[in-house]
């Protein structure tokens, strides 16, 4: 006669249970690396687009150039992609390397500073979307009150490509913010996985 649980001792039931953390920590570990590489090449992507934006109308006899430069809140977008893309190719590697020597988790003082840099990173690269797509609105419809004139009707290139690298920049900034809310989990699941060790540790004593 079996009995169902017969043979079964509370350290295979935690061997079965760290083999399953194991497996979810490599499908984590894939999808921010994926997420970081797709952050970096948005990012890189977002800032040729805006760099290399320029378009030159002849208003009668003067010619005009417009150019990202005449724009601080593309400026400002230039910049904050271009230190997202730098800092998401680094951590790329990072997760790379660690998945290569198999040390997945991570010790405090490192998550914190990773947590602390995703978030840093995220709320930049929003602030800088923001700032591009005010500027957008106004280059589009301009504002009476303030005397500001339309732009784009005259610069329809320019603004088409700006729209285009701020578009790519947003999806950047959105791959960055879902790398934060992994960098939380592996961050506090440290300090909830203390708690989960006392009740093994009591049942094994």
């Amino acid at each position: 006669m079996s009995y169902s649980g017969v043979g079964s001792s509370p350290g295979n039931v935690a061997v079965s249970h760290g083999g399953k953390m194991k497996l979810i920590d490599r499908k984590l570990k894939l999808t921010e690396v994926l997420l970081r590489c797709s952050a970096t090449a948005l990012a890189l992507l977002a800032l040729i687009l805006i760099v290399t934006d320029t378009q030159v109308k002849k208003i009668f006899t003067i010619e005009k150039r417009a150019k990202y430069t005449d724009m601080k809140a593309l400026v400002f977008l230039v910049v904050a992609n271009g230190i997202t893309a730098a800092y998401s190719l680094l951590q790329s590697v990072r997760c790379v390397v660690g998945s290569m020597k198999g040390s997945v988790l991570l010790n405090k003082s490192l998550a914190w500073a990773i947590f602390l840099s995703d978030q840093a990173m995220a709320y930049m690269s929003v602030a800088a979307i923001a700032a591009s797509a005010e500027s957008g609105l106004i280059g589009i419809r301009g504002e009476e009150k303030l005397q500001w004139m339309k732009v784009c009707n005259m610069f329809g290139k320019f603004c088409n490509r700006a729209a285009g690298g701020t578009a790519s920049a947003l999806l950047a900034s959105i791959a960055m913010v879902f790398v934060s809310s992994i960098s939380a989990f592996s961050l506090f699941r440290l300090y909830g996985g203390a708690t989960q060790r006392q009740p093994n540790d009591a049942v094994r004593k």
